[in-house]
């Protein structure tokens, strides 16, 4: 049975007012994925995958909703969900979300991330790059289980 909530509020009050280093922790992980050798547009994308993946509406609205403020395309923010054969991305892109893929998608039988999908990325990416990518997985890692445990609002800005 589902149930249905007409007043969506947090599960918790303001997790930075209760963890105040939080601000400090996030802070820093925005300024290591954002540190500018990758385009803001490649990790808002593979951080809107990583909200489908995790299946939490809050993440993936607010990943939305900074791909369009950025002025992203309805097609390619859509096609996020079904990008493998997805017209709208750069290899590059295709990289990056096949590795958000891998890295967030249990294998039973193989190492998440094997030489070929890292030799794929490699061929976009340099070791700041690639370090890079990794810190905006690492990012969206972070805040994931703060989304699914208190369940923030979609749309609530914090």
């Amino acid at each position: 049975m589902t149930t249905t909530r007409n007043d969506p509020q947090s599960r918790l009050p303001d997790v930075a007012q209760l963890i105040p280093e939080l601000k400090d922790v996030a802070g820093a992980l925005f300024r290591a994925a954002g540190n500018g050798s990758i385009p803001q547009t490649t990790i808002s994308l593979i951080q809107l995958r990583a909200g489908q993946l995790a299946g939490n509406t809050y993440l993936t609205i607010r990943h939305t909703t900074a791909l369009r403020n950025a002025g992203e395309p309805e097609d390619r923010i859509t096609a996020v969900a079904s990008w493998q054969d997805a017209p709208y991305f750069t290899d590059a892109e295709r990289a990056a979300l096949a590795l958000v893929d891998a890295v967030l998608t249990p294998n039973p039988t193989r190492e998440r991330v094997p030489d070929e999908l890292y030799a794929r990325v490699r061929e976009h990416y340099d070791d700041r790059a690639l370090a890079t990518l990794s810190m905006a997985i690492g990012q969206i890692c972070f805040f994931i289980p703060l989304a699914l445990i208190c369940k923030p609002p979609p749309g609530d800005p914090s």
